[in-house]
């Protein structure tokens, strides 16, 4: 039996139907890994497609482009060169399979096919996929060696039946988005698969952001005791080096261990990248926001910017009758800070001569919600047209709670491309702000130190459309809100059952009725990144409409 073999764990950013372009970043590893001595080189689930694909897949010729790359690819690991571990979708027999190819020797020497094919959440992987067979182990240079991919993993059947069919080490391929305590979970999934088998267990995941979904990397791998053998950074790319070593007691994995990123410090990176990856990969350089003076755009603003670097990000401050001049003051301190261009754009005009158009109809009932929206909707066509105009990406700055209770505009402040804050809720908000404002994240283009402005932090959240207007006048306290709606939205409480554990029946009744009300304007939202166990956007699937609230009689 072999005794020592290298590893190497290509943690590699996709780009979503680039086969080429994907293809040559495996290359480009390949030829480091074989600098590096490695025997084998695992790449991610479904890197060389990217992944979800949802019915992309089903394009005609698509396929045809997945084959022509894997051969290519299969010649590459010719004359001793390191083996590839790859996970690329694959036909066969008229069906579709998400699947590992195993490249050596210049040639493909086996495939295999995941089994377990998620449905729920994100994931919808049986729309267009069909379910692969039990695998076997694969025999890569000498070694025994199952190759579960992601979801395969979390069930203990489909390893365990791996292993008992003689695998020596298990190898996982992944593509698992990023959502808040998720890195524990596959922590204690692959550990327990570890033990449960005493193999050595390898997680590749991708990372990338793709839509809504933020592939965080933070690959690793566990010794059959469950011991941590090696961590790879989270949300970069990263070329790995692993050791896996046997004797006649097993096999034993060593490799550099970096600490995974938790909390505040895990959302402000997924955010990050998750802005970065859509505007880049999407075809744009730069992006442009509304700049209000508040905590909202003040924070999508900072992220941007360390997203994108200050350059790539422009503001507009668009004051009304009502905005404040400390709201004009805070805009403009909060551009300096993050050195952002700030263009000031009245609506004022715009608002005289659409009151003047709208007179008649204004006279026909009361004026008051549509005069306030009709100041978002200005705004929102002010920063369309300056996207037309410049190219720069519209970000909207609504947050979870605003989407949640439909507190915000429609073709409005709802108005944009990409939407960064969707799944934040406003308290968590707060805290990201003073987070960023006390702490320098690894990997970003900003500035460090105090770079969002105290002001706007600490001042009471003001939509500013009518004179001496609060949040608080539409909505309760955010502290109360987010904590009912969290319970409602994440993890799917009954409001039933929140009145009876002790809250107020009509804060949760009116919570529940905004919740579903609002269902037709989150259905035409912009995407933002996946933070959360259950984010709005496709991770949520709830029906327009509906006259459910969950209150019982």
């Amino acid at each position: 039996m072999k005794t020592h073999l290298i590893c190497a764990i290509a943690q590699l950013n996709f780009k979503l139907g680039a086969i080429d372009e994907n293809a040559h970043a495996i290359i480009r590893a390949h030829q480091q890994a074989a600098a590096q001595q490695a025997d084998f080189m695992l790449v991610p689930e479904m890197y060389l497609s990217g992944y979800q694909l949802d019915d992309l897949i089903l394009v005609d010729g698509f396929m045809d482009h997945i084959d022509a790359a894997i051969s290519k690819l299969a010649k590459l690991t010719a004359n001793n060169a390191p083996a590839m571990i790859i996970g690329a979708p694959r036909r066969a027999g008229g069906k579709l399979y998400n699947s590992v190819y195993v490249l050596d020797g210049g040639v493909i020497v086996a495939t295999r096919d995941k089994v377990r094919l998620p449905i729920g959440g994100v994931f919808d992987d049986p729309r267009n996929f069909a379910h692969g067979v039990m695998p076997e182990p694969v025999v890569i240079r000498g070694v025994s060696i199952g190759l579960p991919i992601c979801e395969d993993l979390w069930h203990a059947d489909v390893v365990r039946h791996i292993c008992q069919n003689g695998a020596d080490i298990i190898l996982c391929p992944n593509g698992s988005p990023f959502e808040i305590d998720k890195t524990d979970q596959r922590i204690q999934t692959a550990v327990a698969r570890a033990v449960e088998n005493k193999v050595p267990v390898v997680y590749a995941n991708l990372v990338g952001g793709q839509d809504d979904q933020i592939f965080d990397g933070a690959s690793f791998a566990v010794n059959p005791d469950g011991s941590l053998g090696c961590h790879l950074p989270s949300f970069v790319e990263a070329l790995t080096m692993i050791t896996l070593t046997g004797d006649d007691d097993g096999w034993a994995v060593a490799g550099t261990v970096t600490k995974p990123e938790e909390g505040l410090a895990a959302i402000w990176r997924c955010v990050v990248l998750g802005i970065r990856d859509y505007v880049q990969k999407n075809g744009f350089e730069r992006v442009v926001l509304g700049l209000s003076g508040g905590i909202d755009s003040a924070l999508v603003a900072a992220l941007a910017v360390d997203a994108l670097g200050a350059d790539k990000v422009e503001a507009v401050m668009m004051p009304s009758p009502y905005t404040s001049q400390s709201s004009l003051d805070d805009a403009t301190e909060q551009a300096k800070r993050l050195s952002i261009r700030l263009d000031d754009i009245s609506i004022v005009a715009g608002m005289d001569a659409m009151e003047a158009a709208l007179a008649d109809s204004f006279a026909r009932g009361d004026a008051g919600l549509a005069r306030e929206n009709l100041q978002s909707r200005l705004r929102g066509l002010t920063l369309m047209s300056i996207s037309n105009t410049t190219g720069a990406l519209v970000l909207t700055t609504g947050n979870k709670s605003e989407y949640a209770t439909g507190y915000a505009t429609l073709y409005g402040d709802m108005c944009g491309a990409y939407a960064p804050l969707i799944d934040v809720w406003k308290t968590t908000a707060f805290a990201l702000a003073r987070w960023r404002n006390a702490n320098y994240p690894q990997g970003v283009l900003g500035q460090e130190g105090e770079i969002i402005h105290p002001n706007i932090i600490e001042k009471p959240p003001s939509a500013e459309l009518r004179p001496d207007q609060k949040d608080t006048d539409s909505l309760p306290e955010y502290a109360v809100l987010d904590n009912i709606m969290q319970q409602l939205v994440e993890a799917m409480v009954s409001p039933t059952e929140l009145i009876k554990n002790g809250y107020d029946a009509a804060v949760v009744s009116r919570c529940a009725r905004l919740l579903r009300l609002a269902e037709y304007k989150r259905k035409q939202a912009a995407p933002g990144p996946k933070v959360t166990k259950r984010a709005f956007y496709r991770d949520r699937r709830f029906p327009i409409t509906s006259a459910y609230d969950g209150i019982g009689e």
